[in-house]
C-alpha cells in the first residue's frame, strides 16, 4: 500500500508533489525589473503589476492547501515593488524641483534670442 505524504493534509497518492506558484516567479521577475527601471520612471507599471500578482498568488497559495510553495518569497516582492514606486516617486519630485527651480531663476529675463531687437517704449 502506498503511503500518504504529510505536507499539512493528507495526500493522496496520485496528487501532484508541491511545486512553487509561477505567479511568485512572476511577481518577484517583475519588482526586481521594477528597481532596476525604477530611477527612469518606467520602473512604476512592473512595479505595479508585481503587487497584482503577489496579491493573486497569496490567494492561490492559500486555496492550494500546501500544494503551491512561495509564501515566504511575497513579503521580499512587496517590499522591492514599494522600493520601485519610491524611487520612481522621488525622481519624479526632483525633476519637478529643477524644473521649478529653472523657472524661478529665468523670471524676467526675455523669452526670445539675443540677436532679436528689442523695442523700447518711448524711444
Amino acid at each position: 500500500m502506498i503511503e500518504a505524504q504529510q505536507t499539512g493534509g493528507a495526500r493522496h497518492p496520485d496528487d501532484p508533489d508541491p511545486v512553487e506558484s509561477t505567479k511568485v516567479v512572476g511577481a518577484l521577475t517583475l519588482a526586481v525589473l521594477g528597481v532596476v527601471f525604477s530611477p527612469f520612471v518606467g520602473g512604476v507599471i512592473p512595479a505595479f503589476l508585481a503587487l497584482v500578482l503577489a496579491k493573486q498568488a497569496e490567494g492561490d497559495i492559500r486555496a492550494s492547501e500546501g500544494f503551491l510553495l512561495g509564501a515566504g518569497r511575497l513579503p521580499r516582492i512587496r517590499r522591492l515593488a514599494w522600493t520601485a514606486i519610491g524611487i520612481a516617486c522621488a525622481v519624479v519630485v526632483a525633476l519637478l524641483l529643477v524644473w521649478v527651480v529653472d523657472m524661478a531663476r529665468s523670471v524676467g529675463e526675455p523669452s526670445y534670442e539675443s540677436d532679436v531687437a528689442a523695442v523700447v517704449a518711448g524711444t
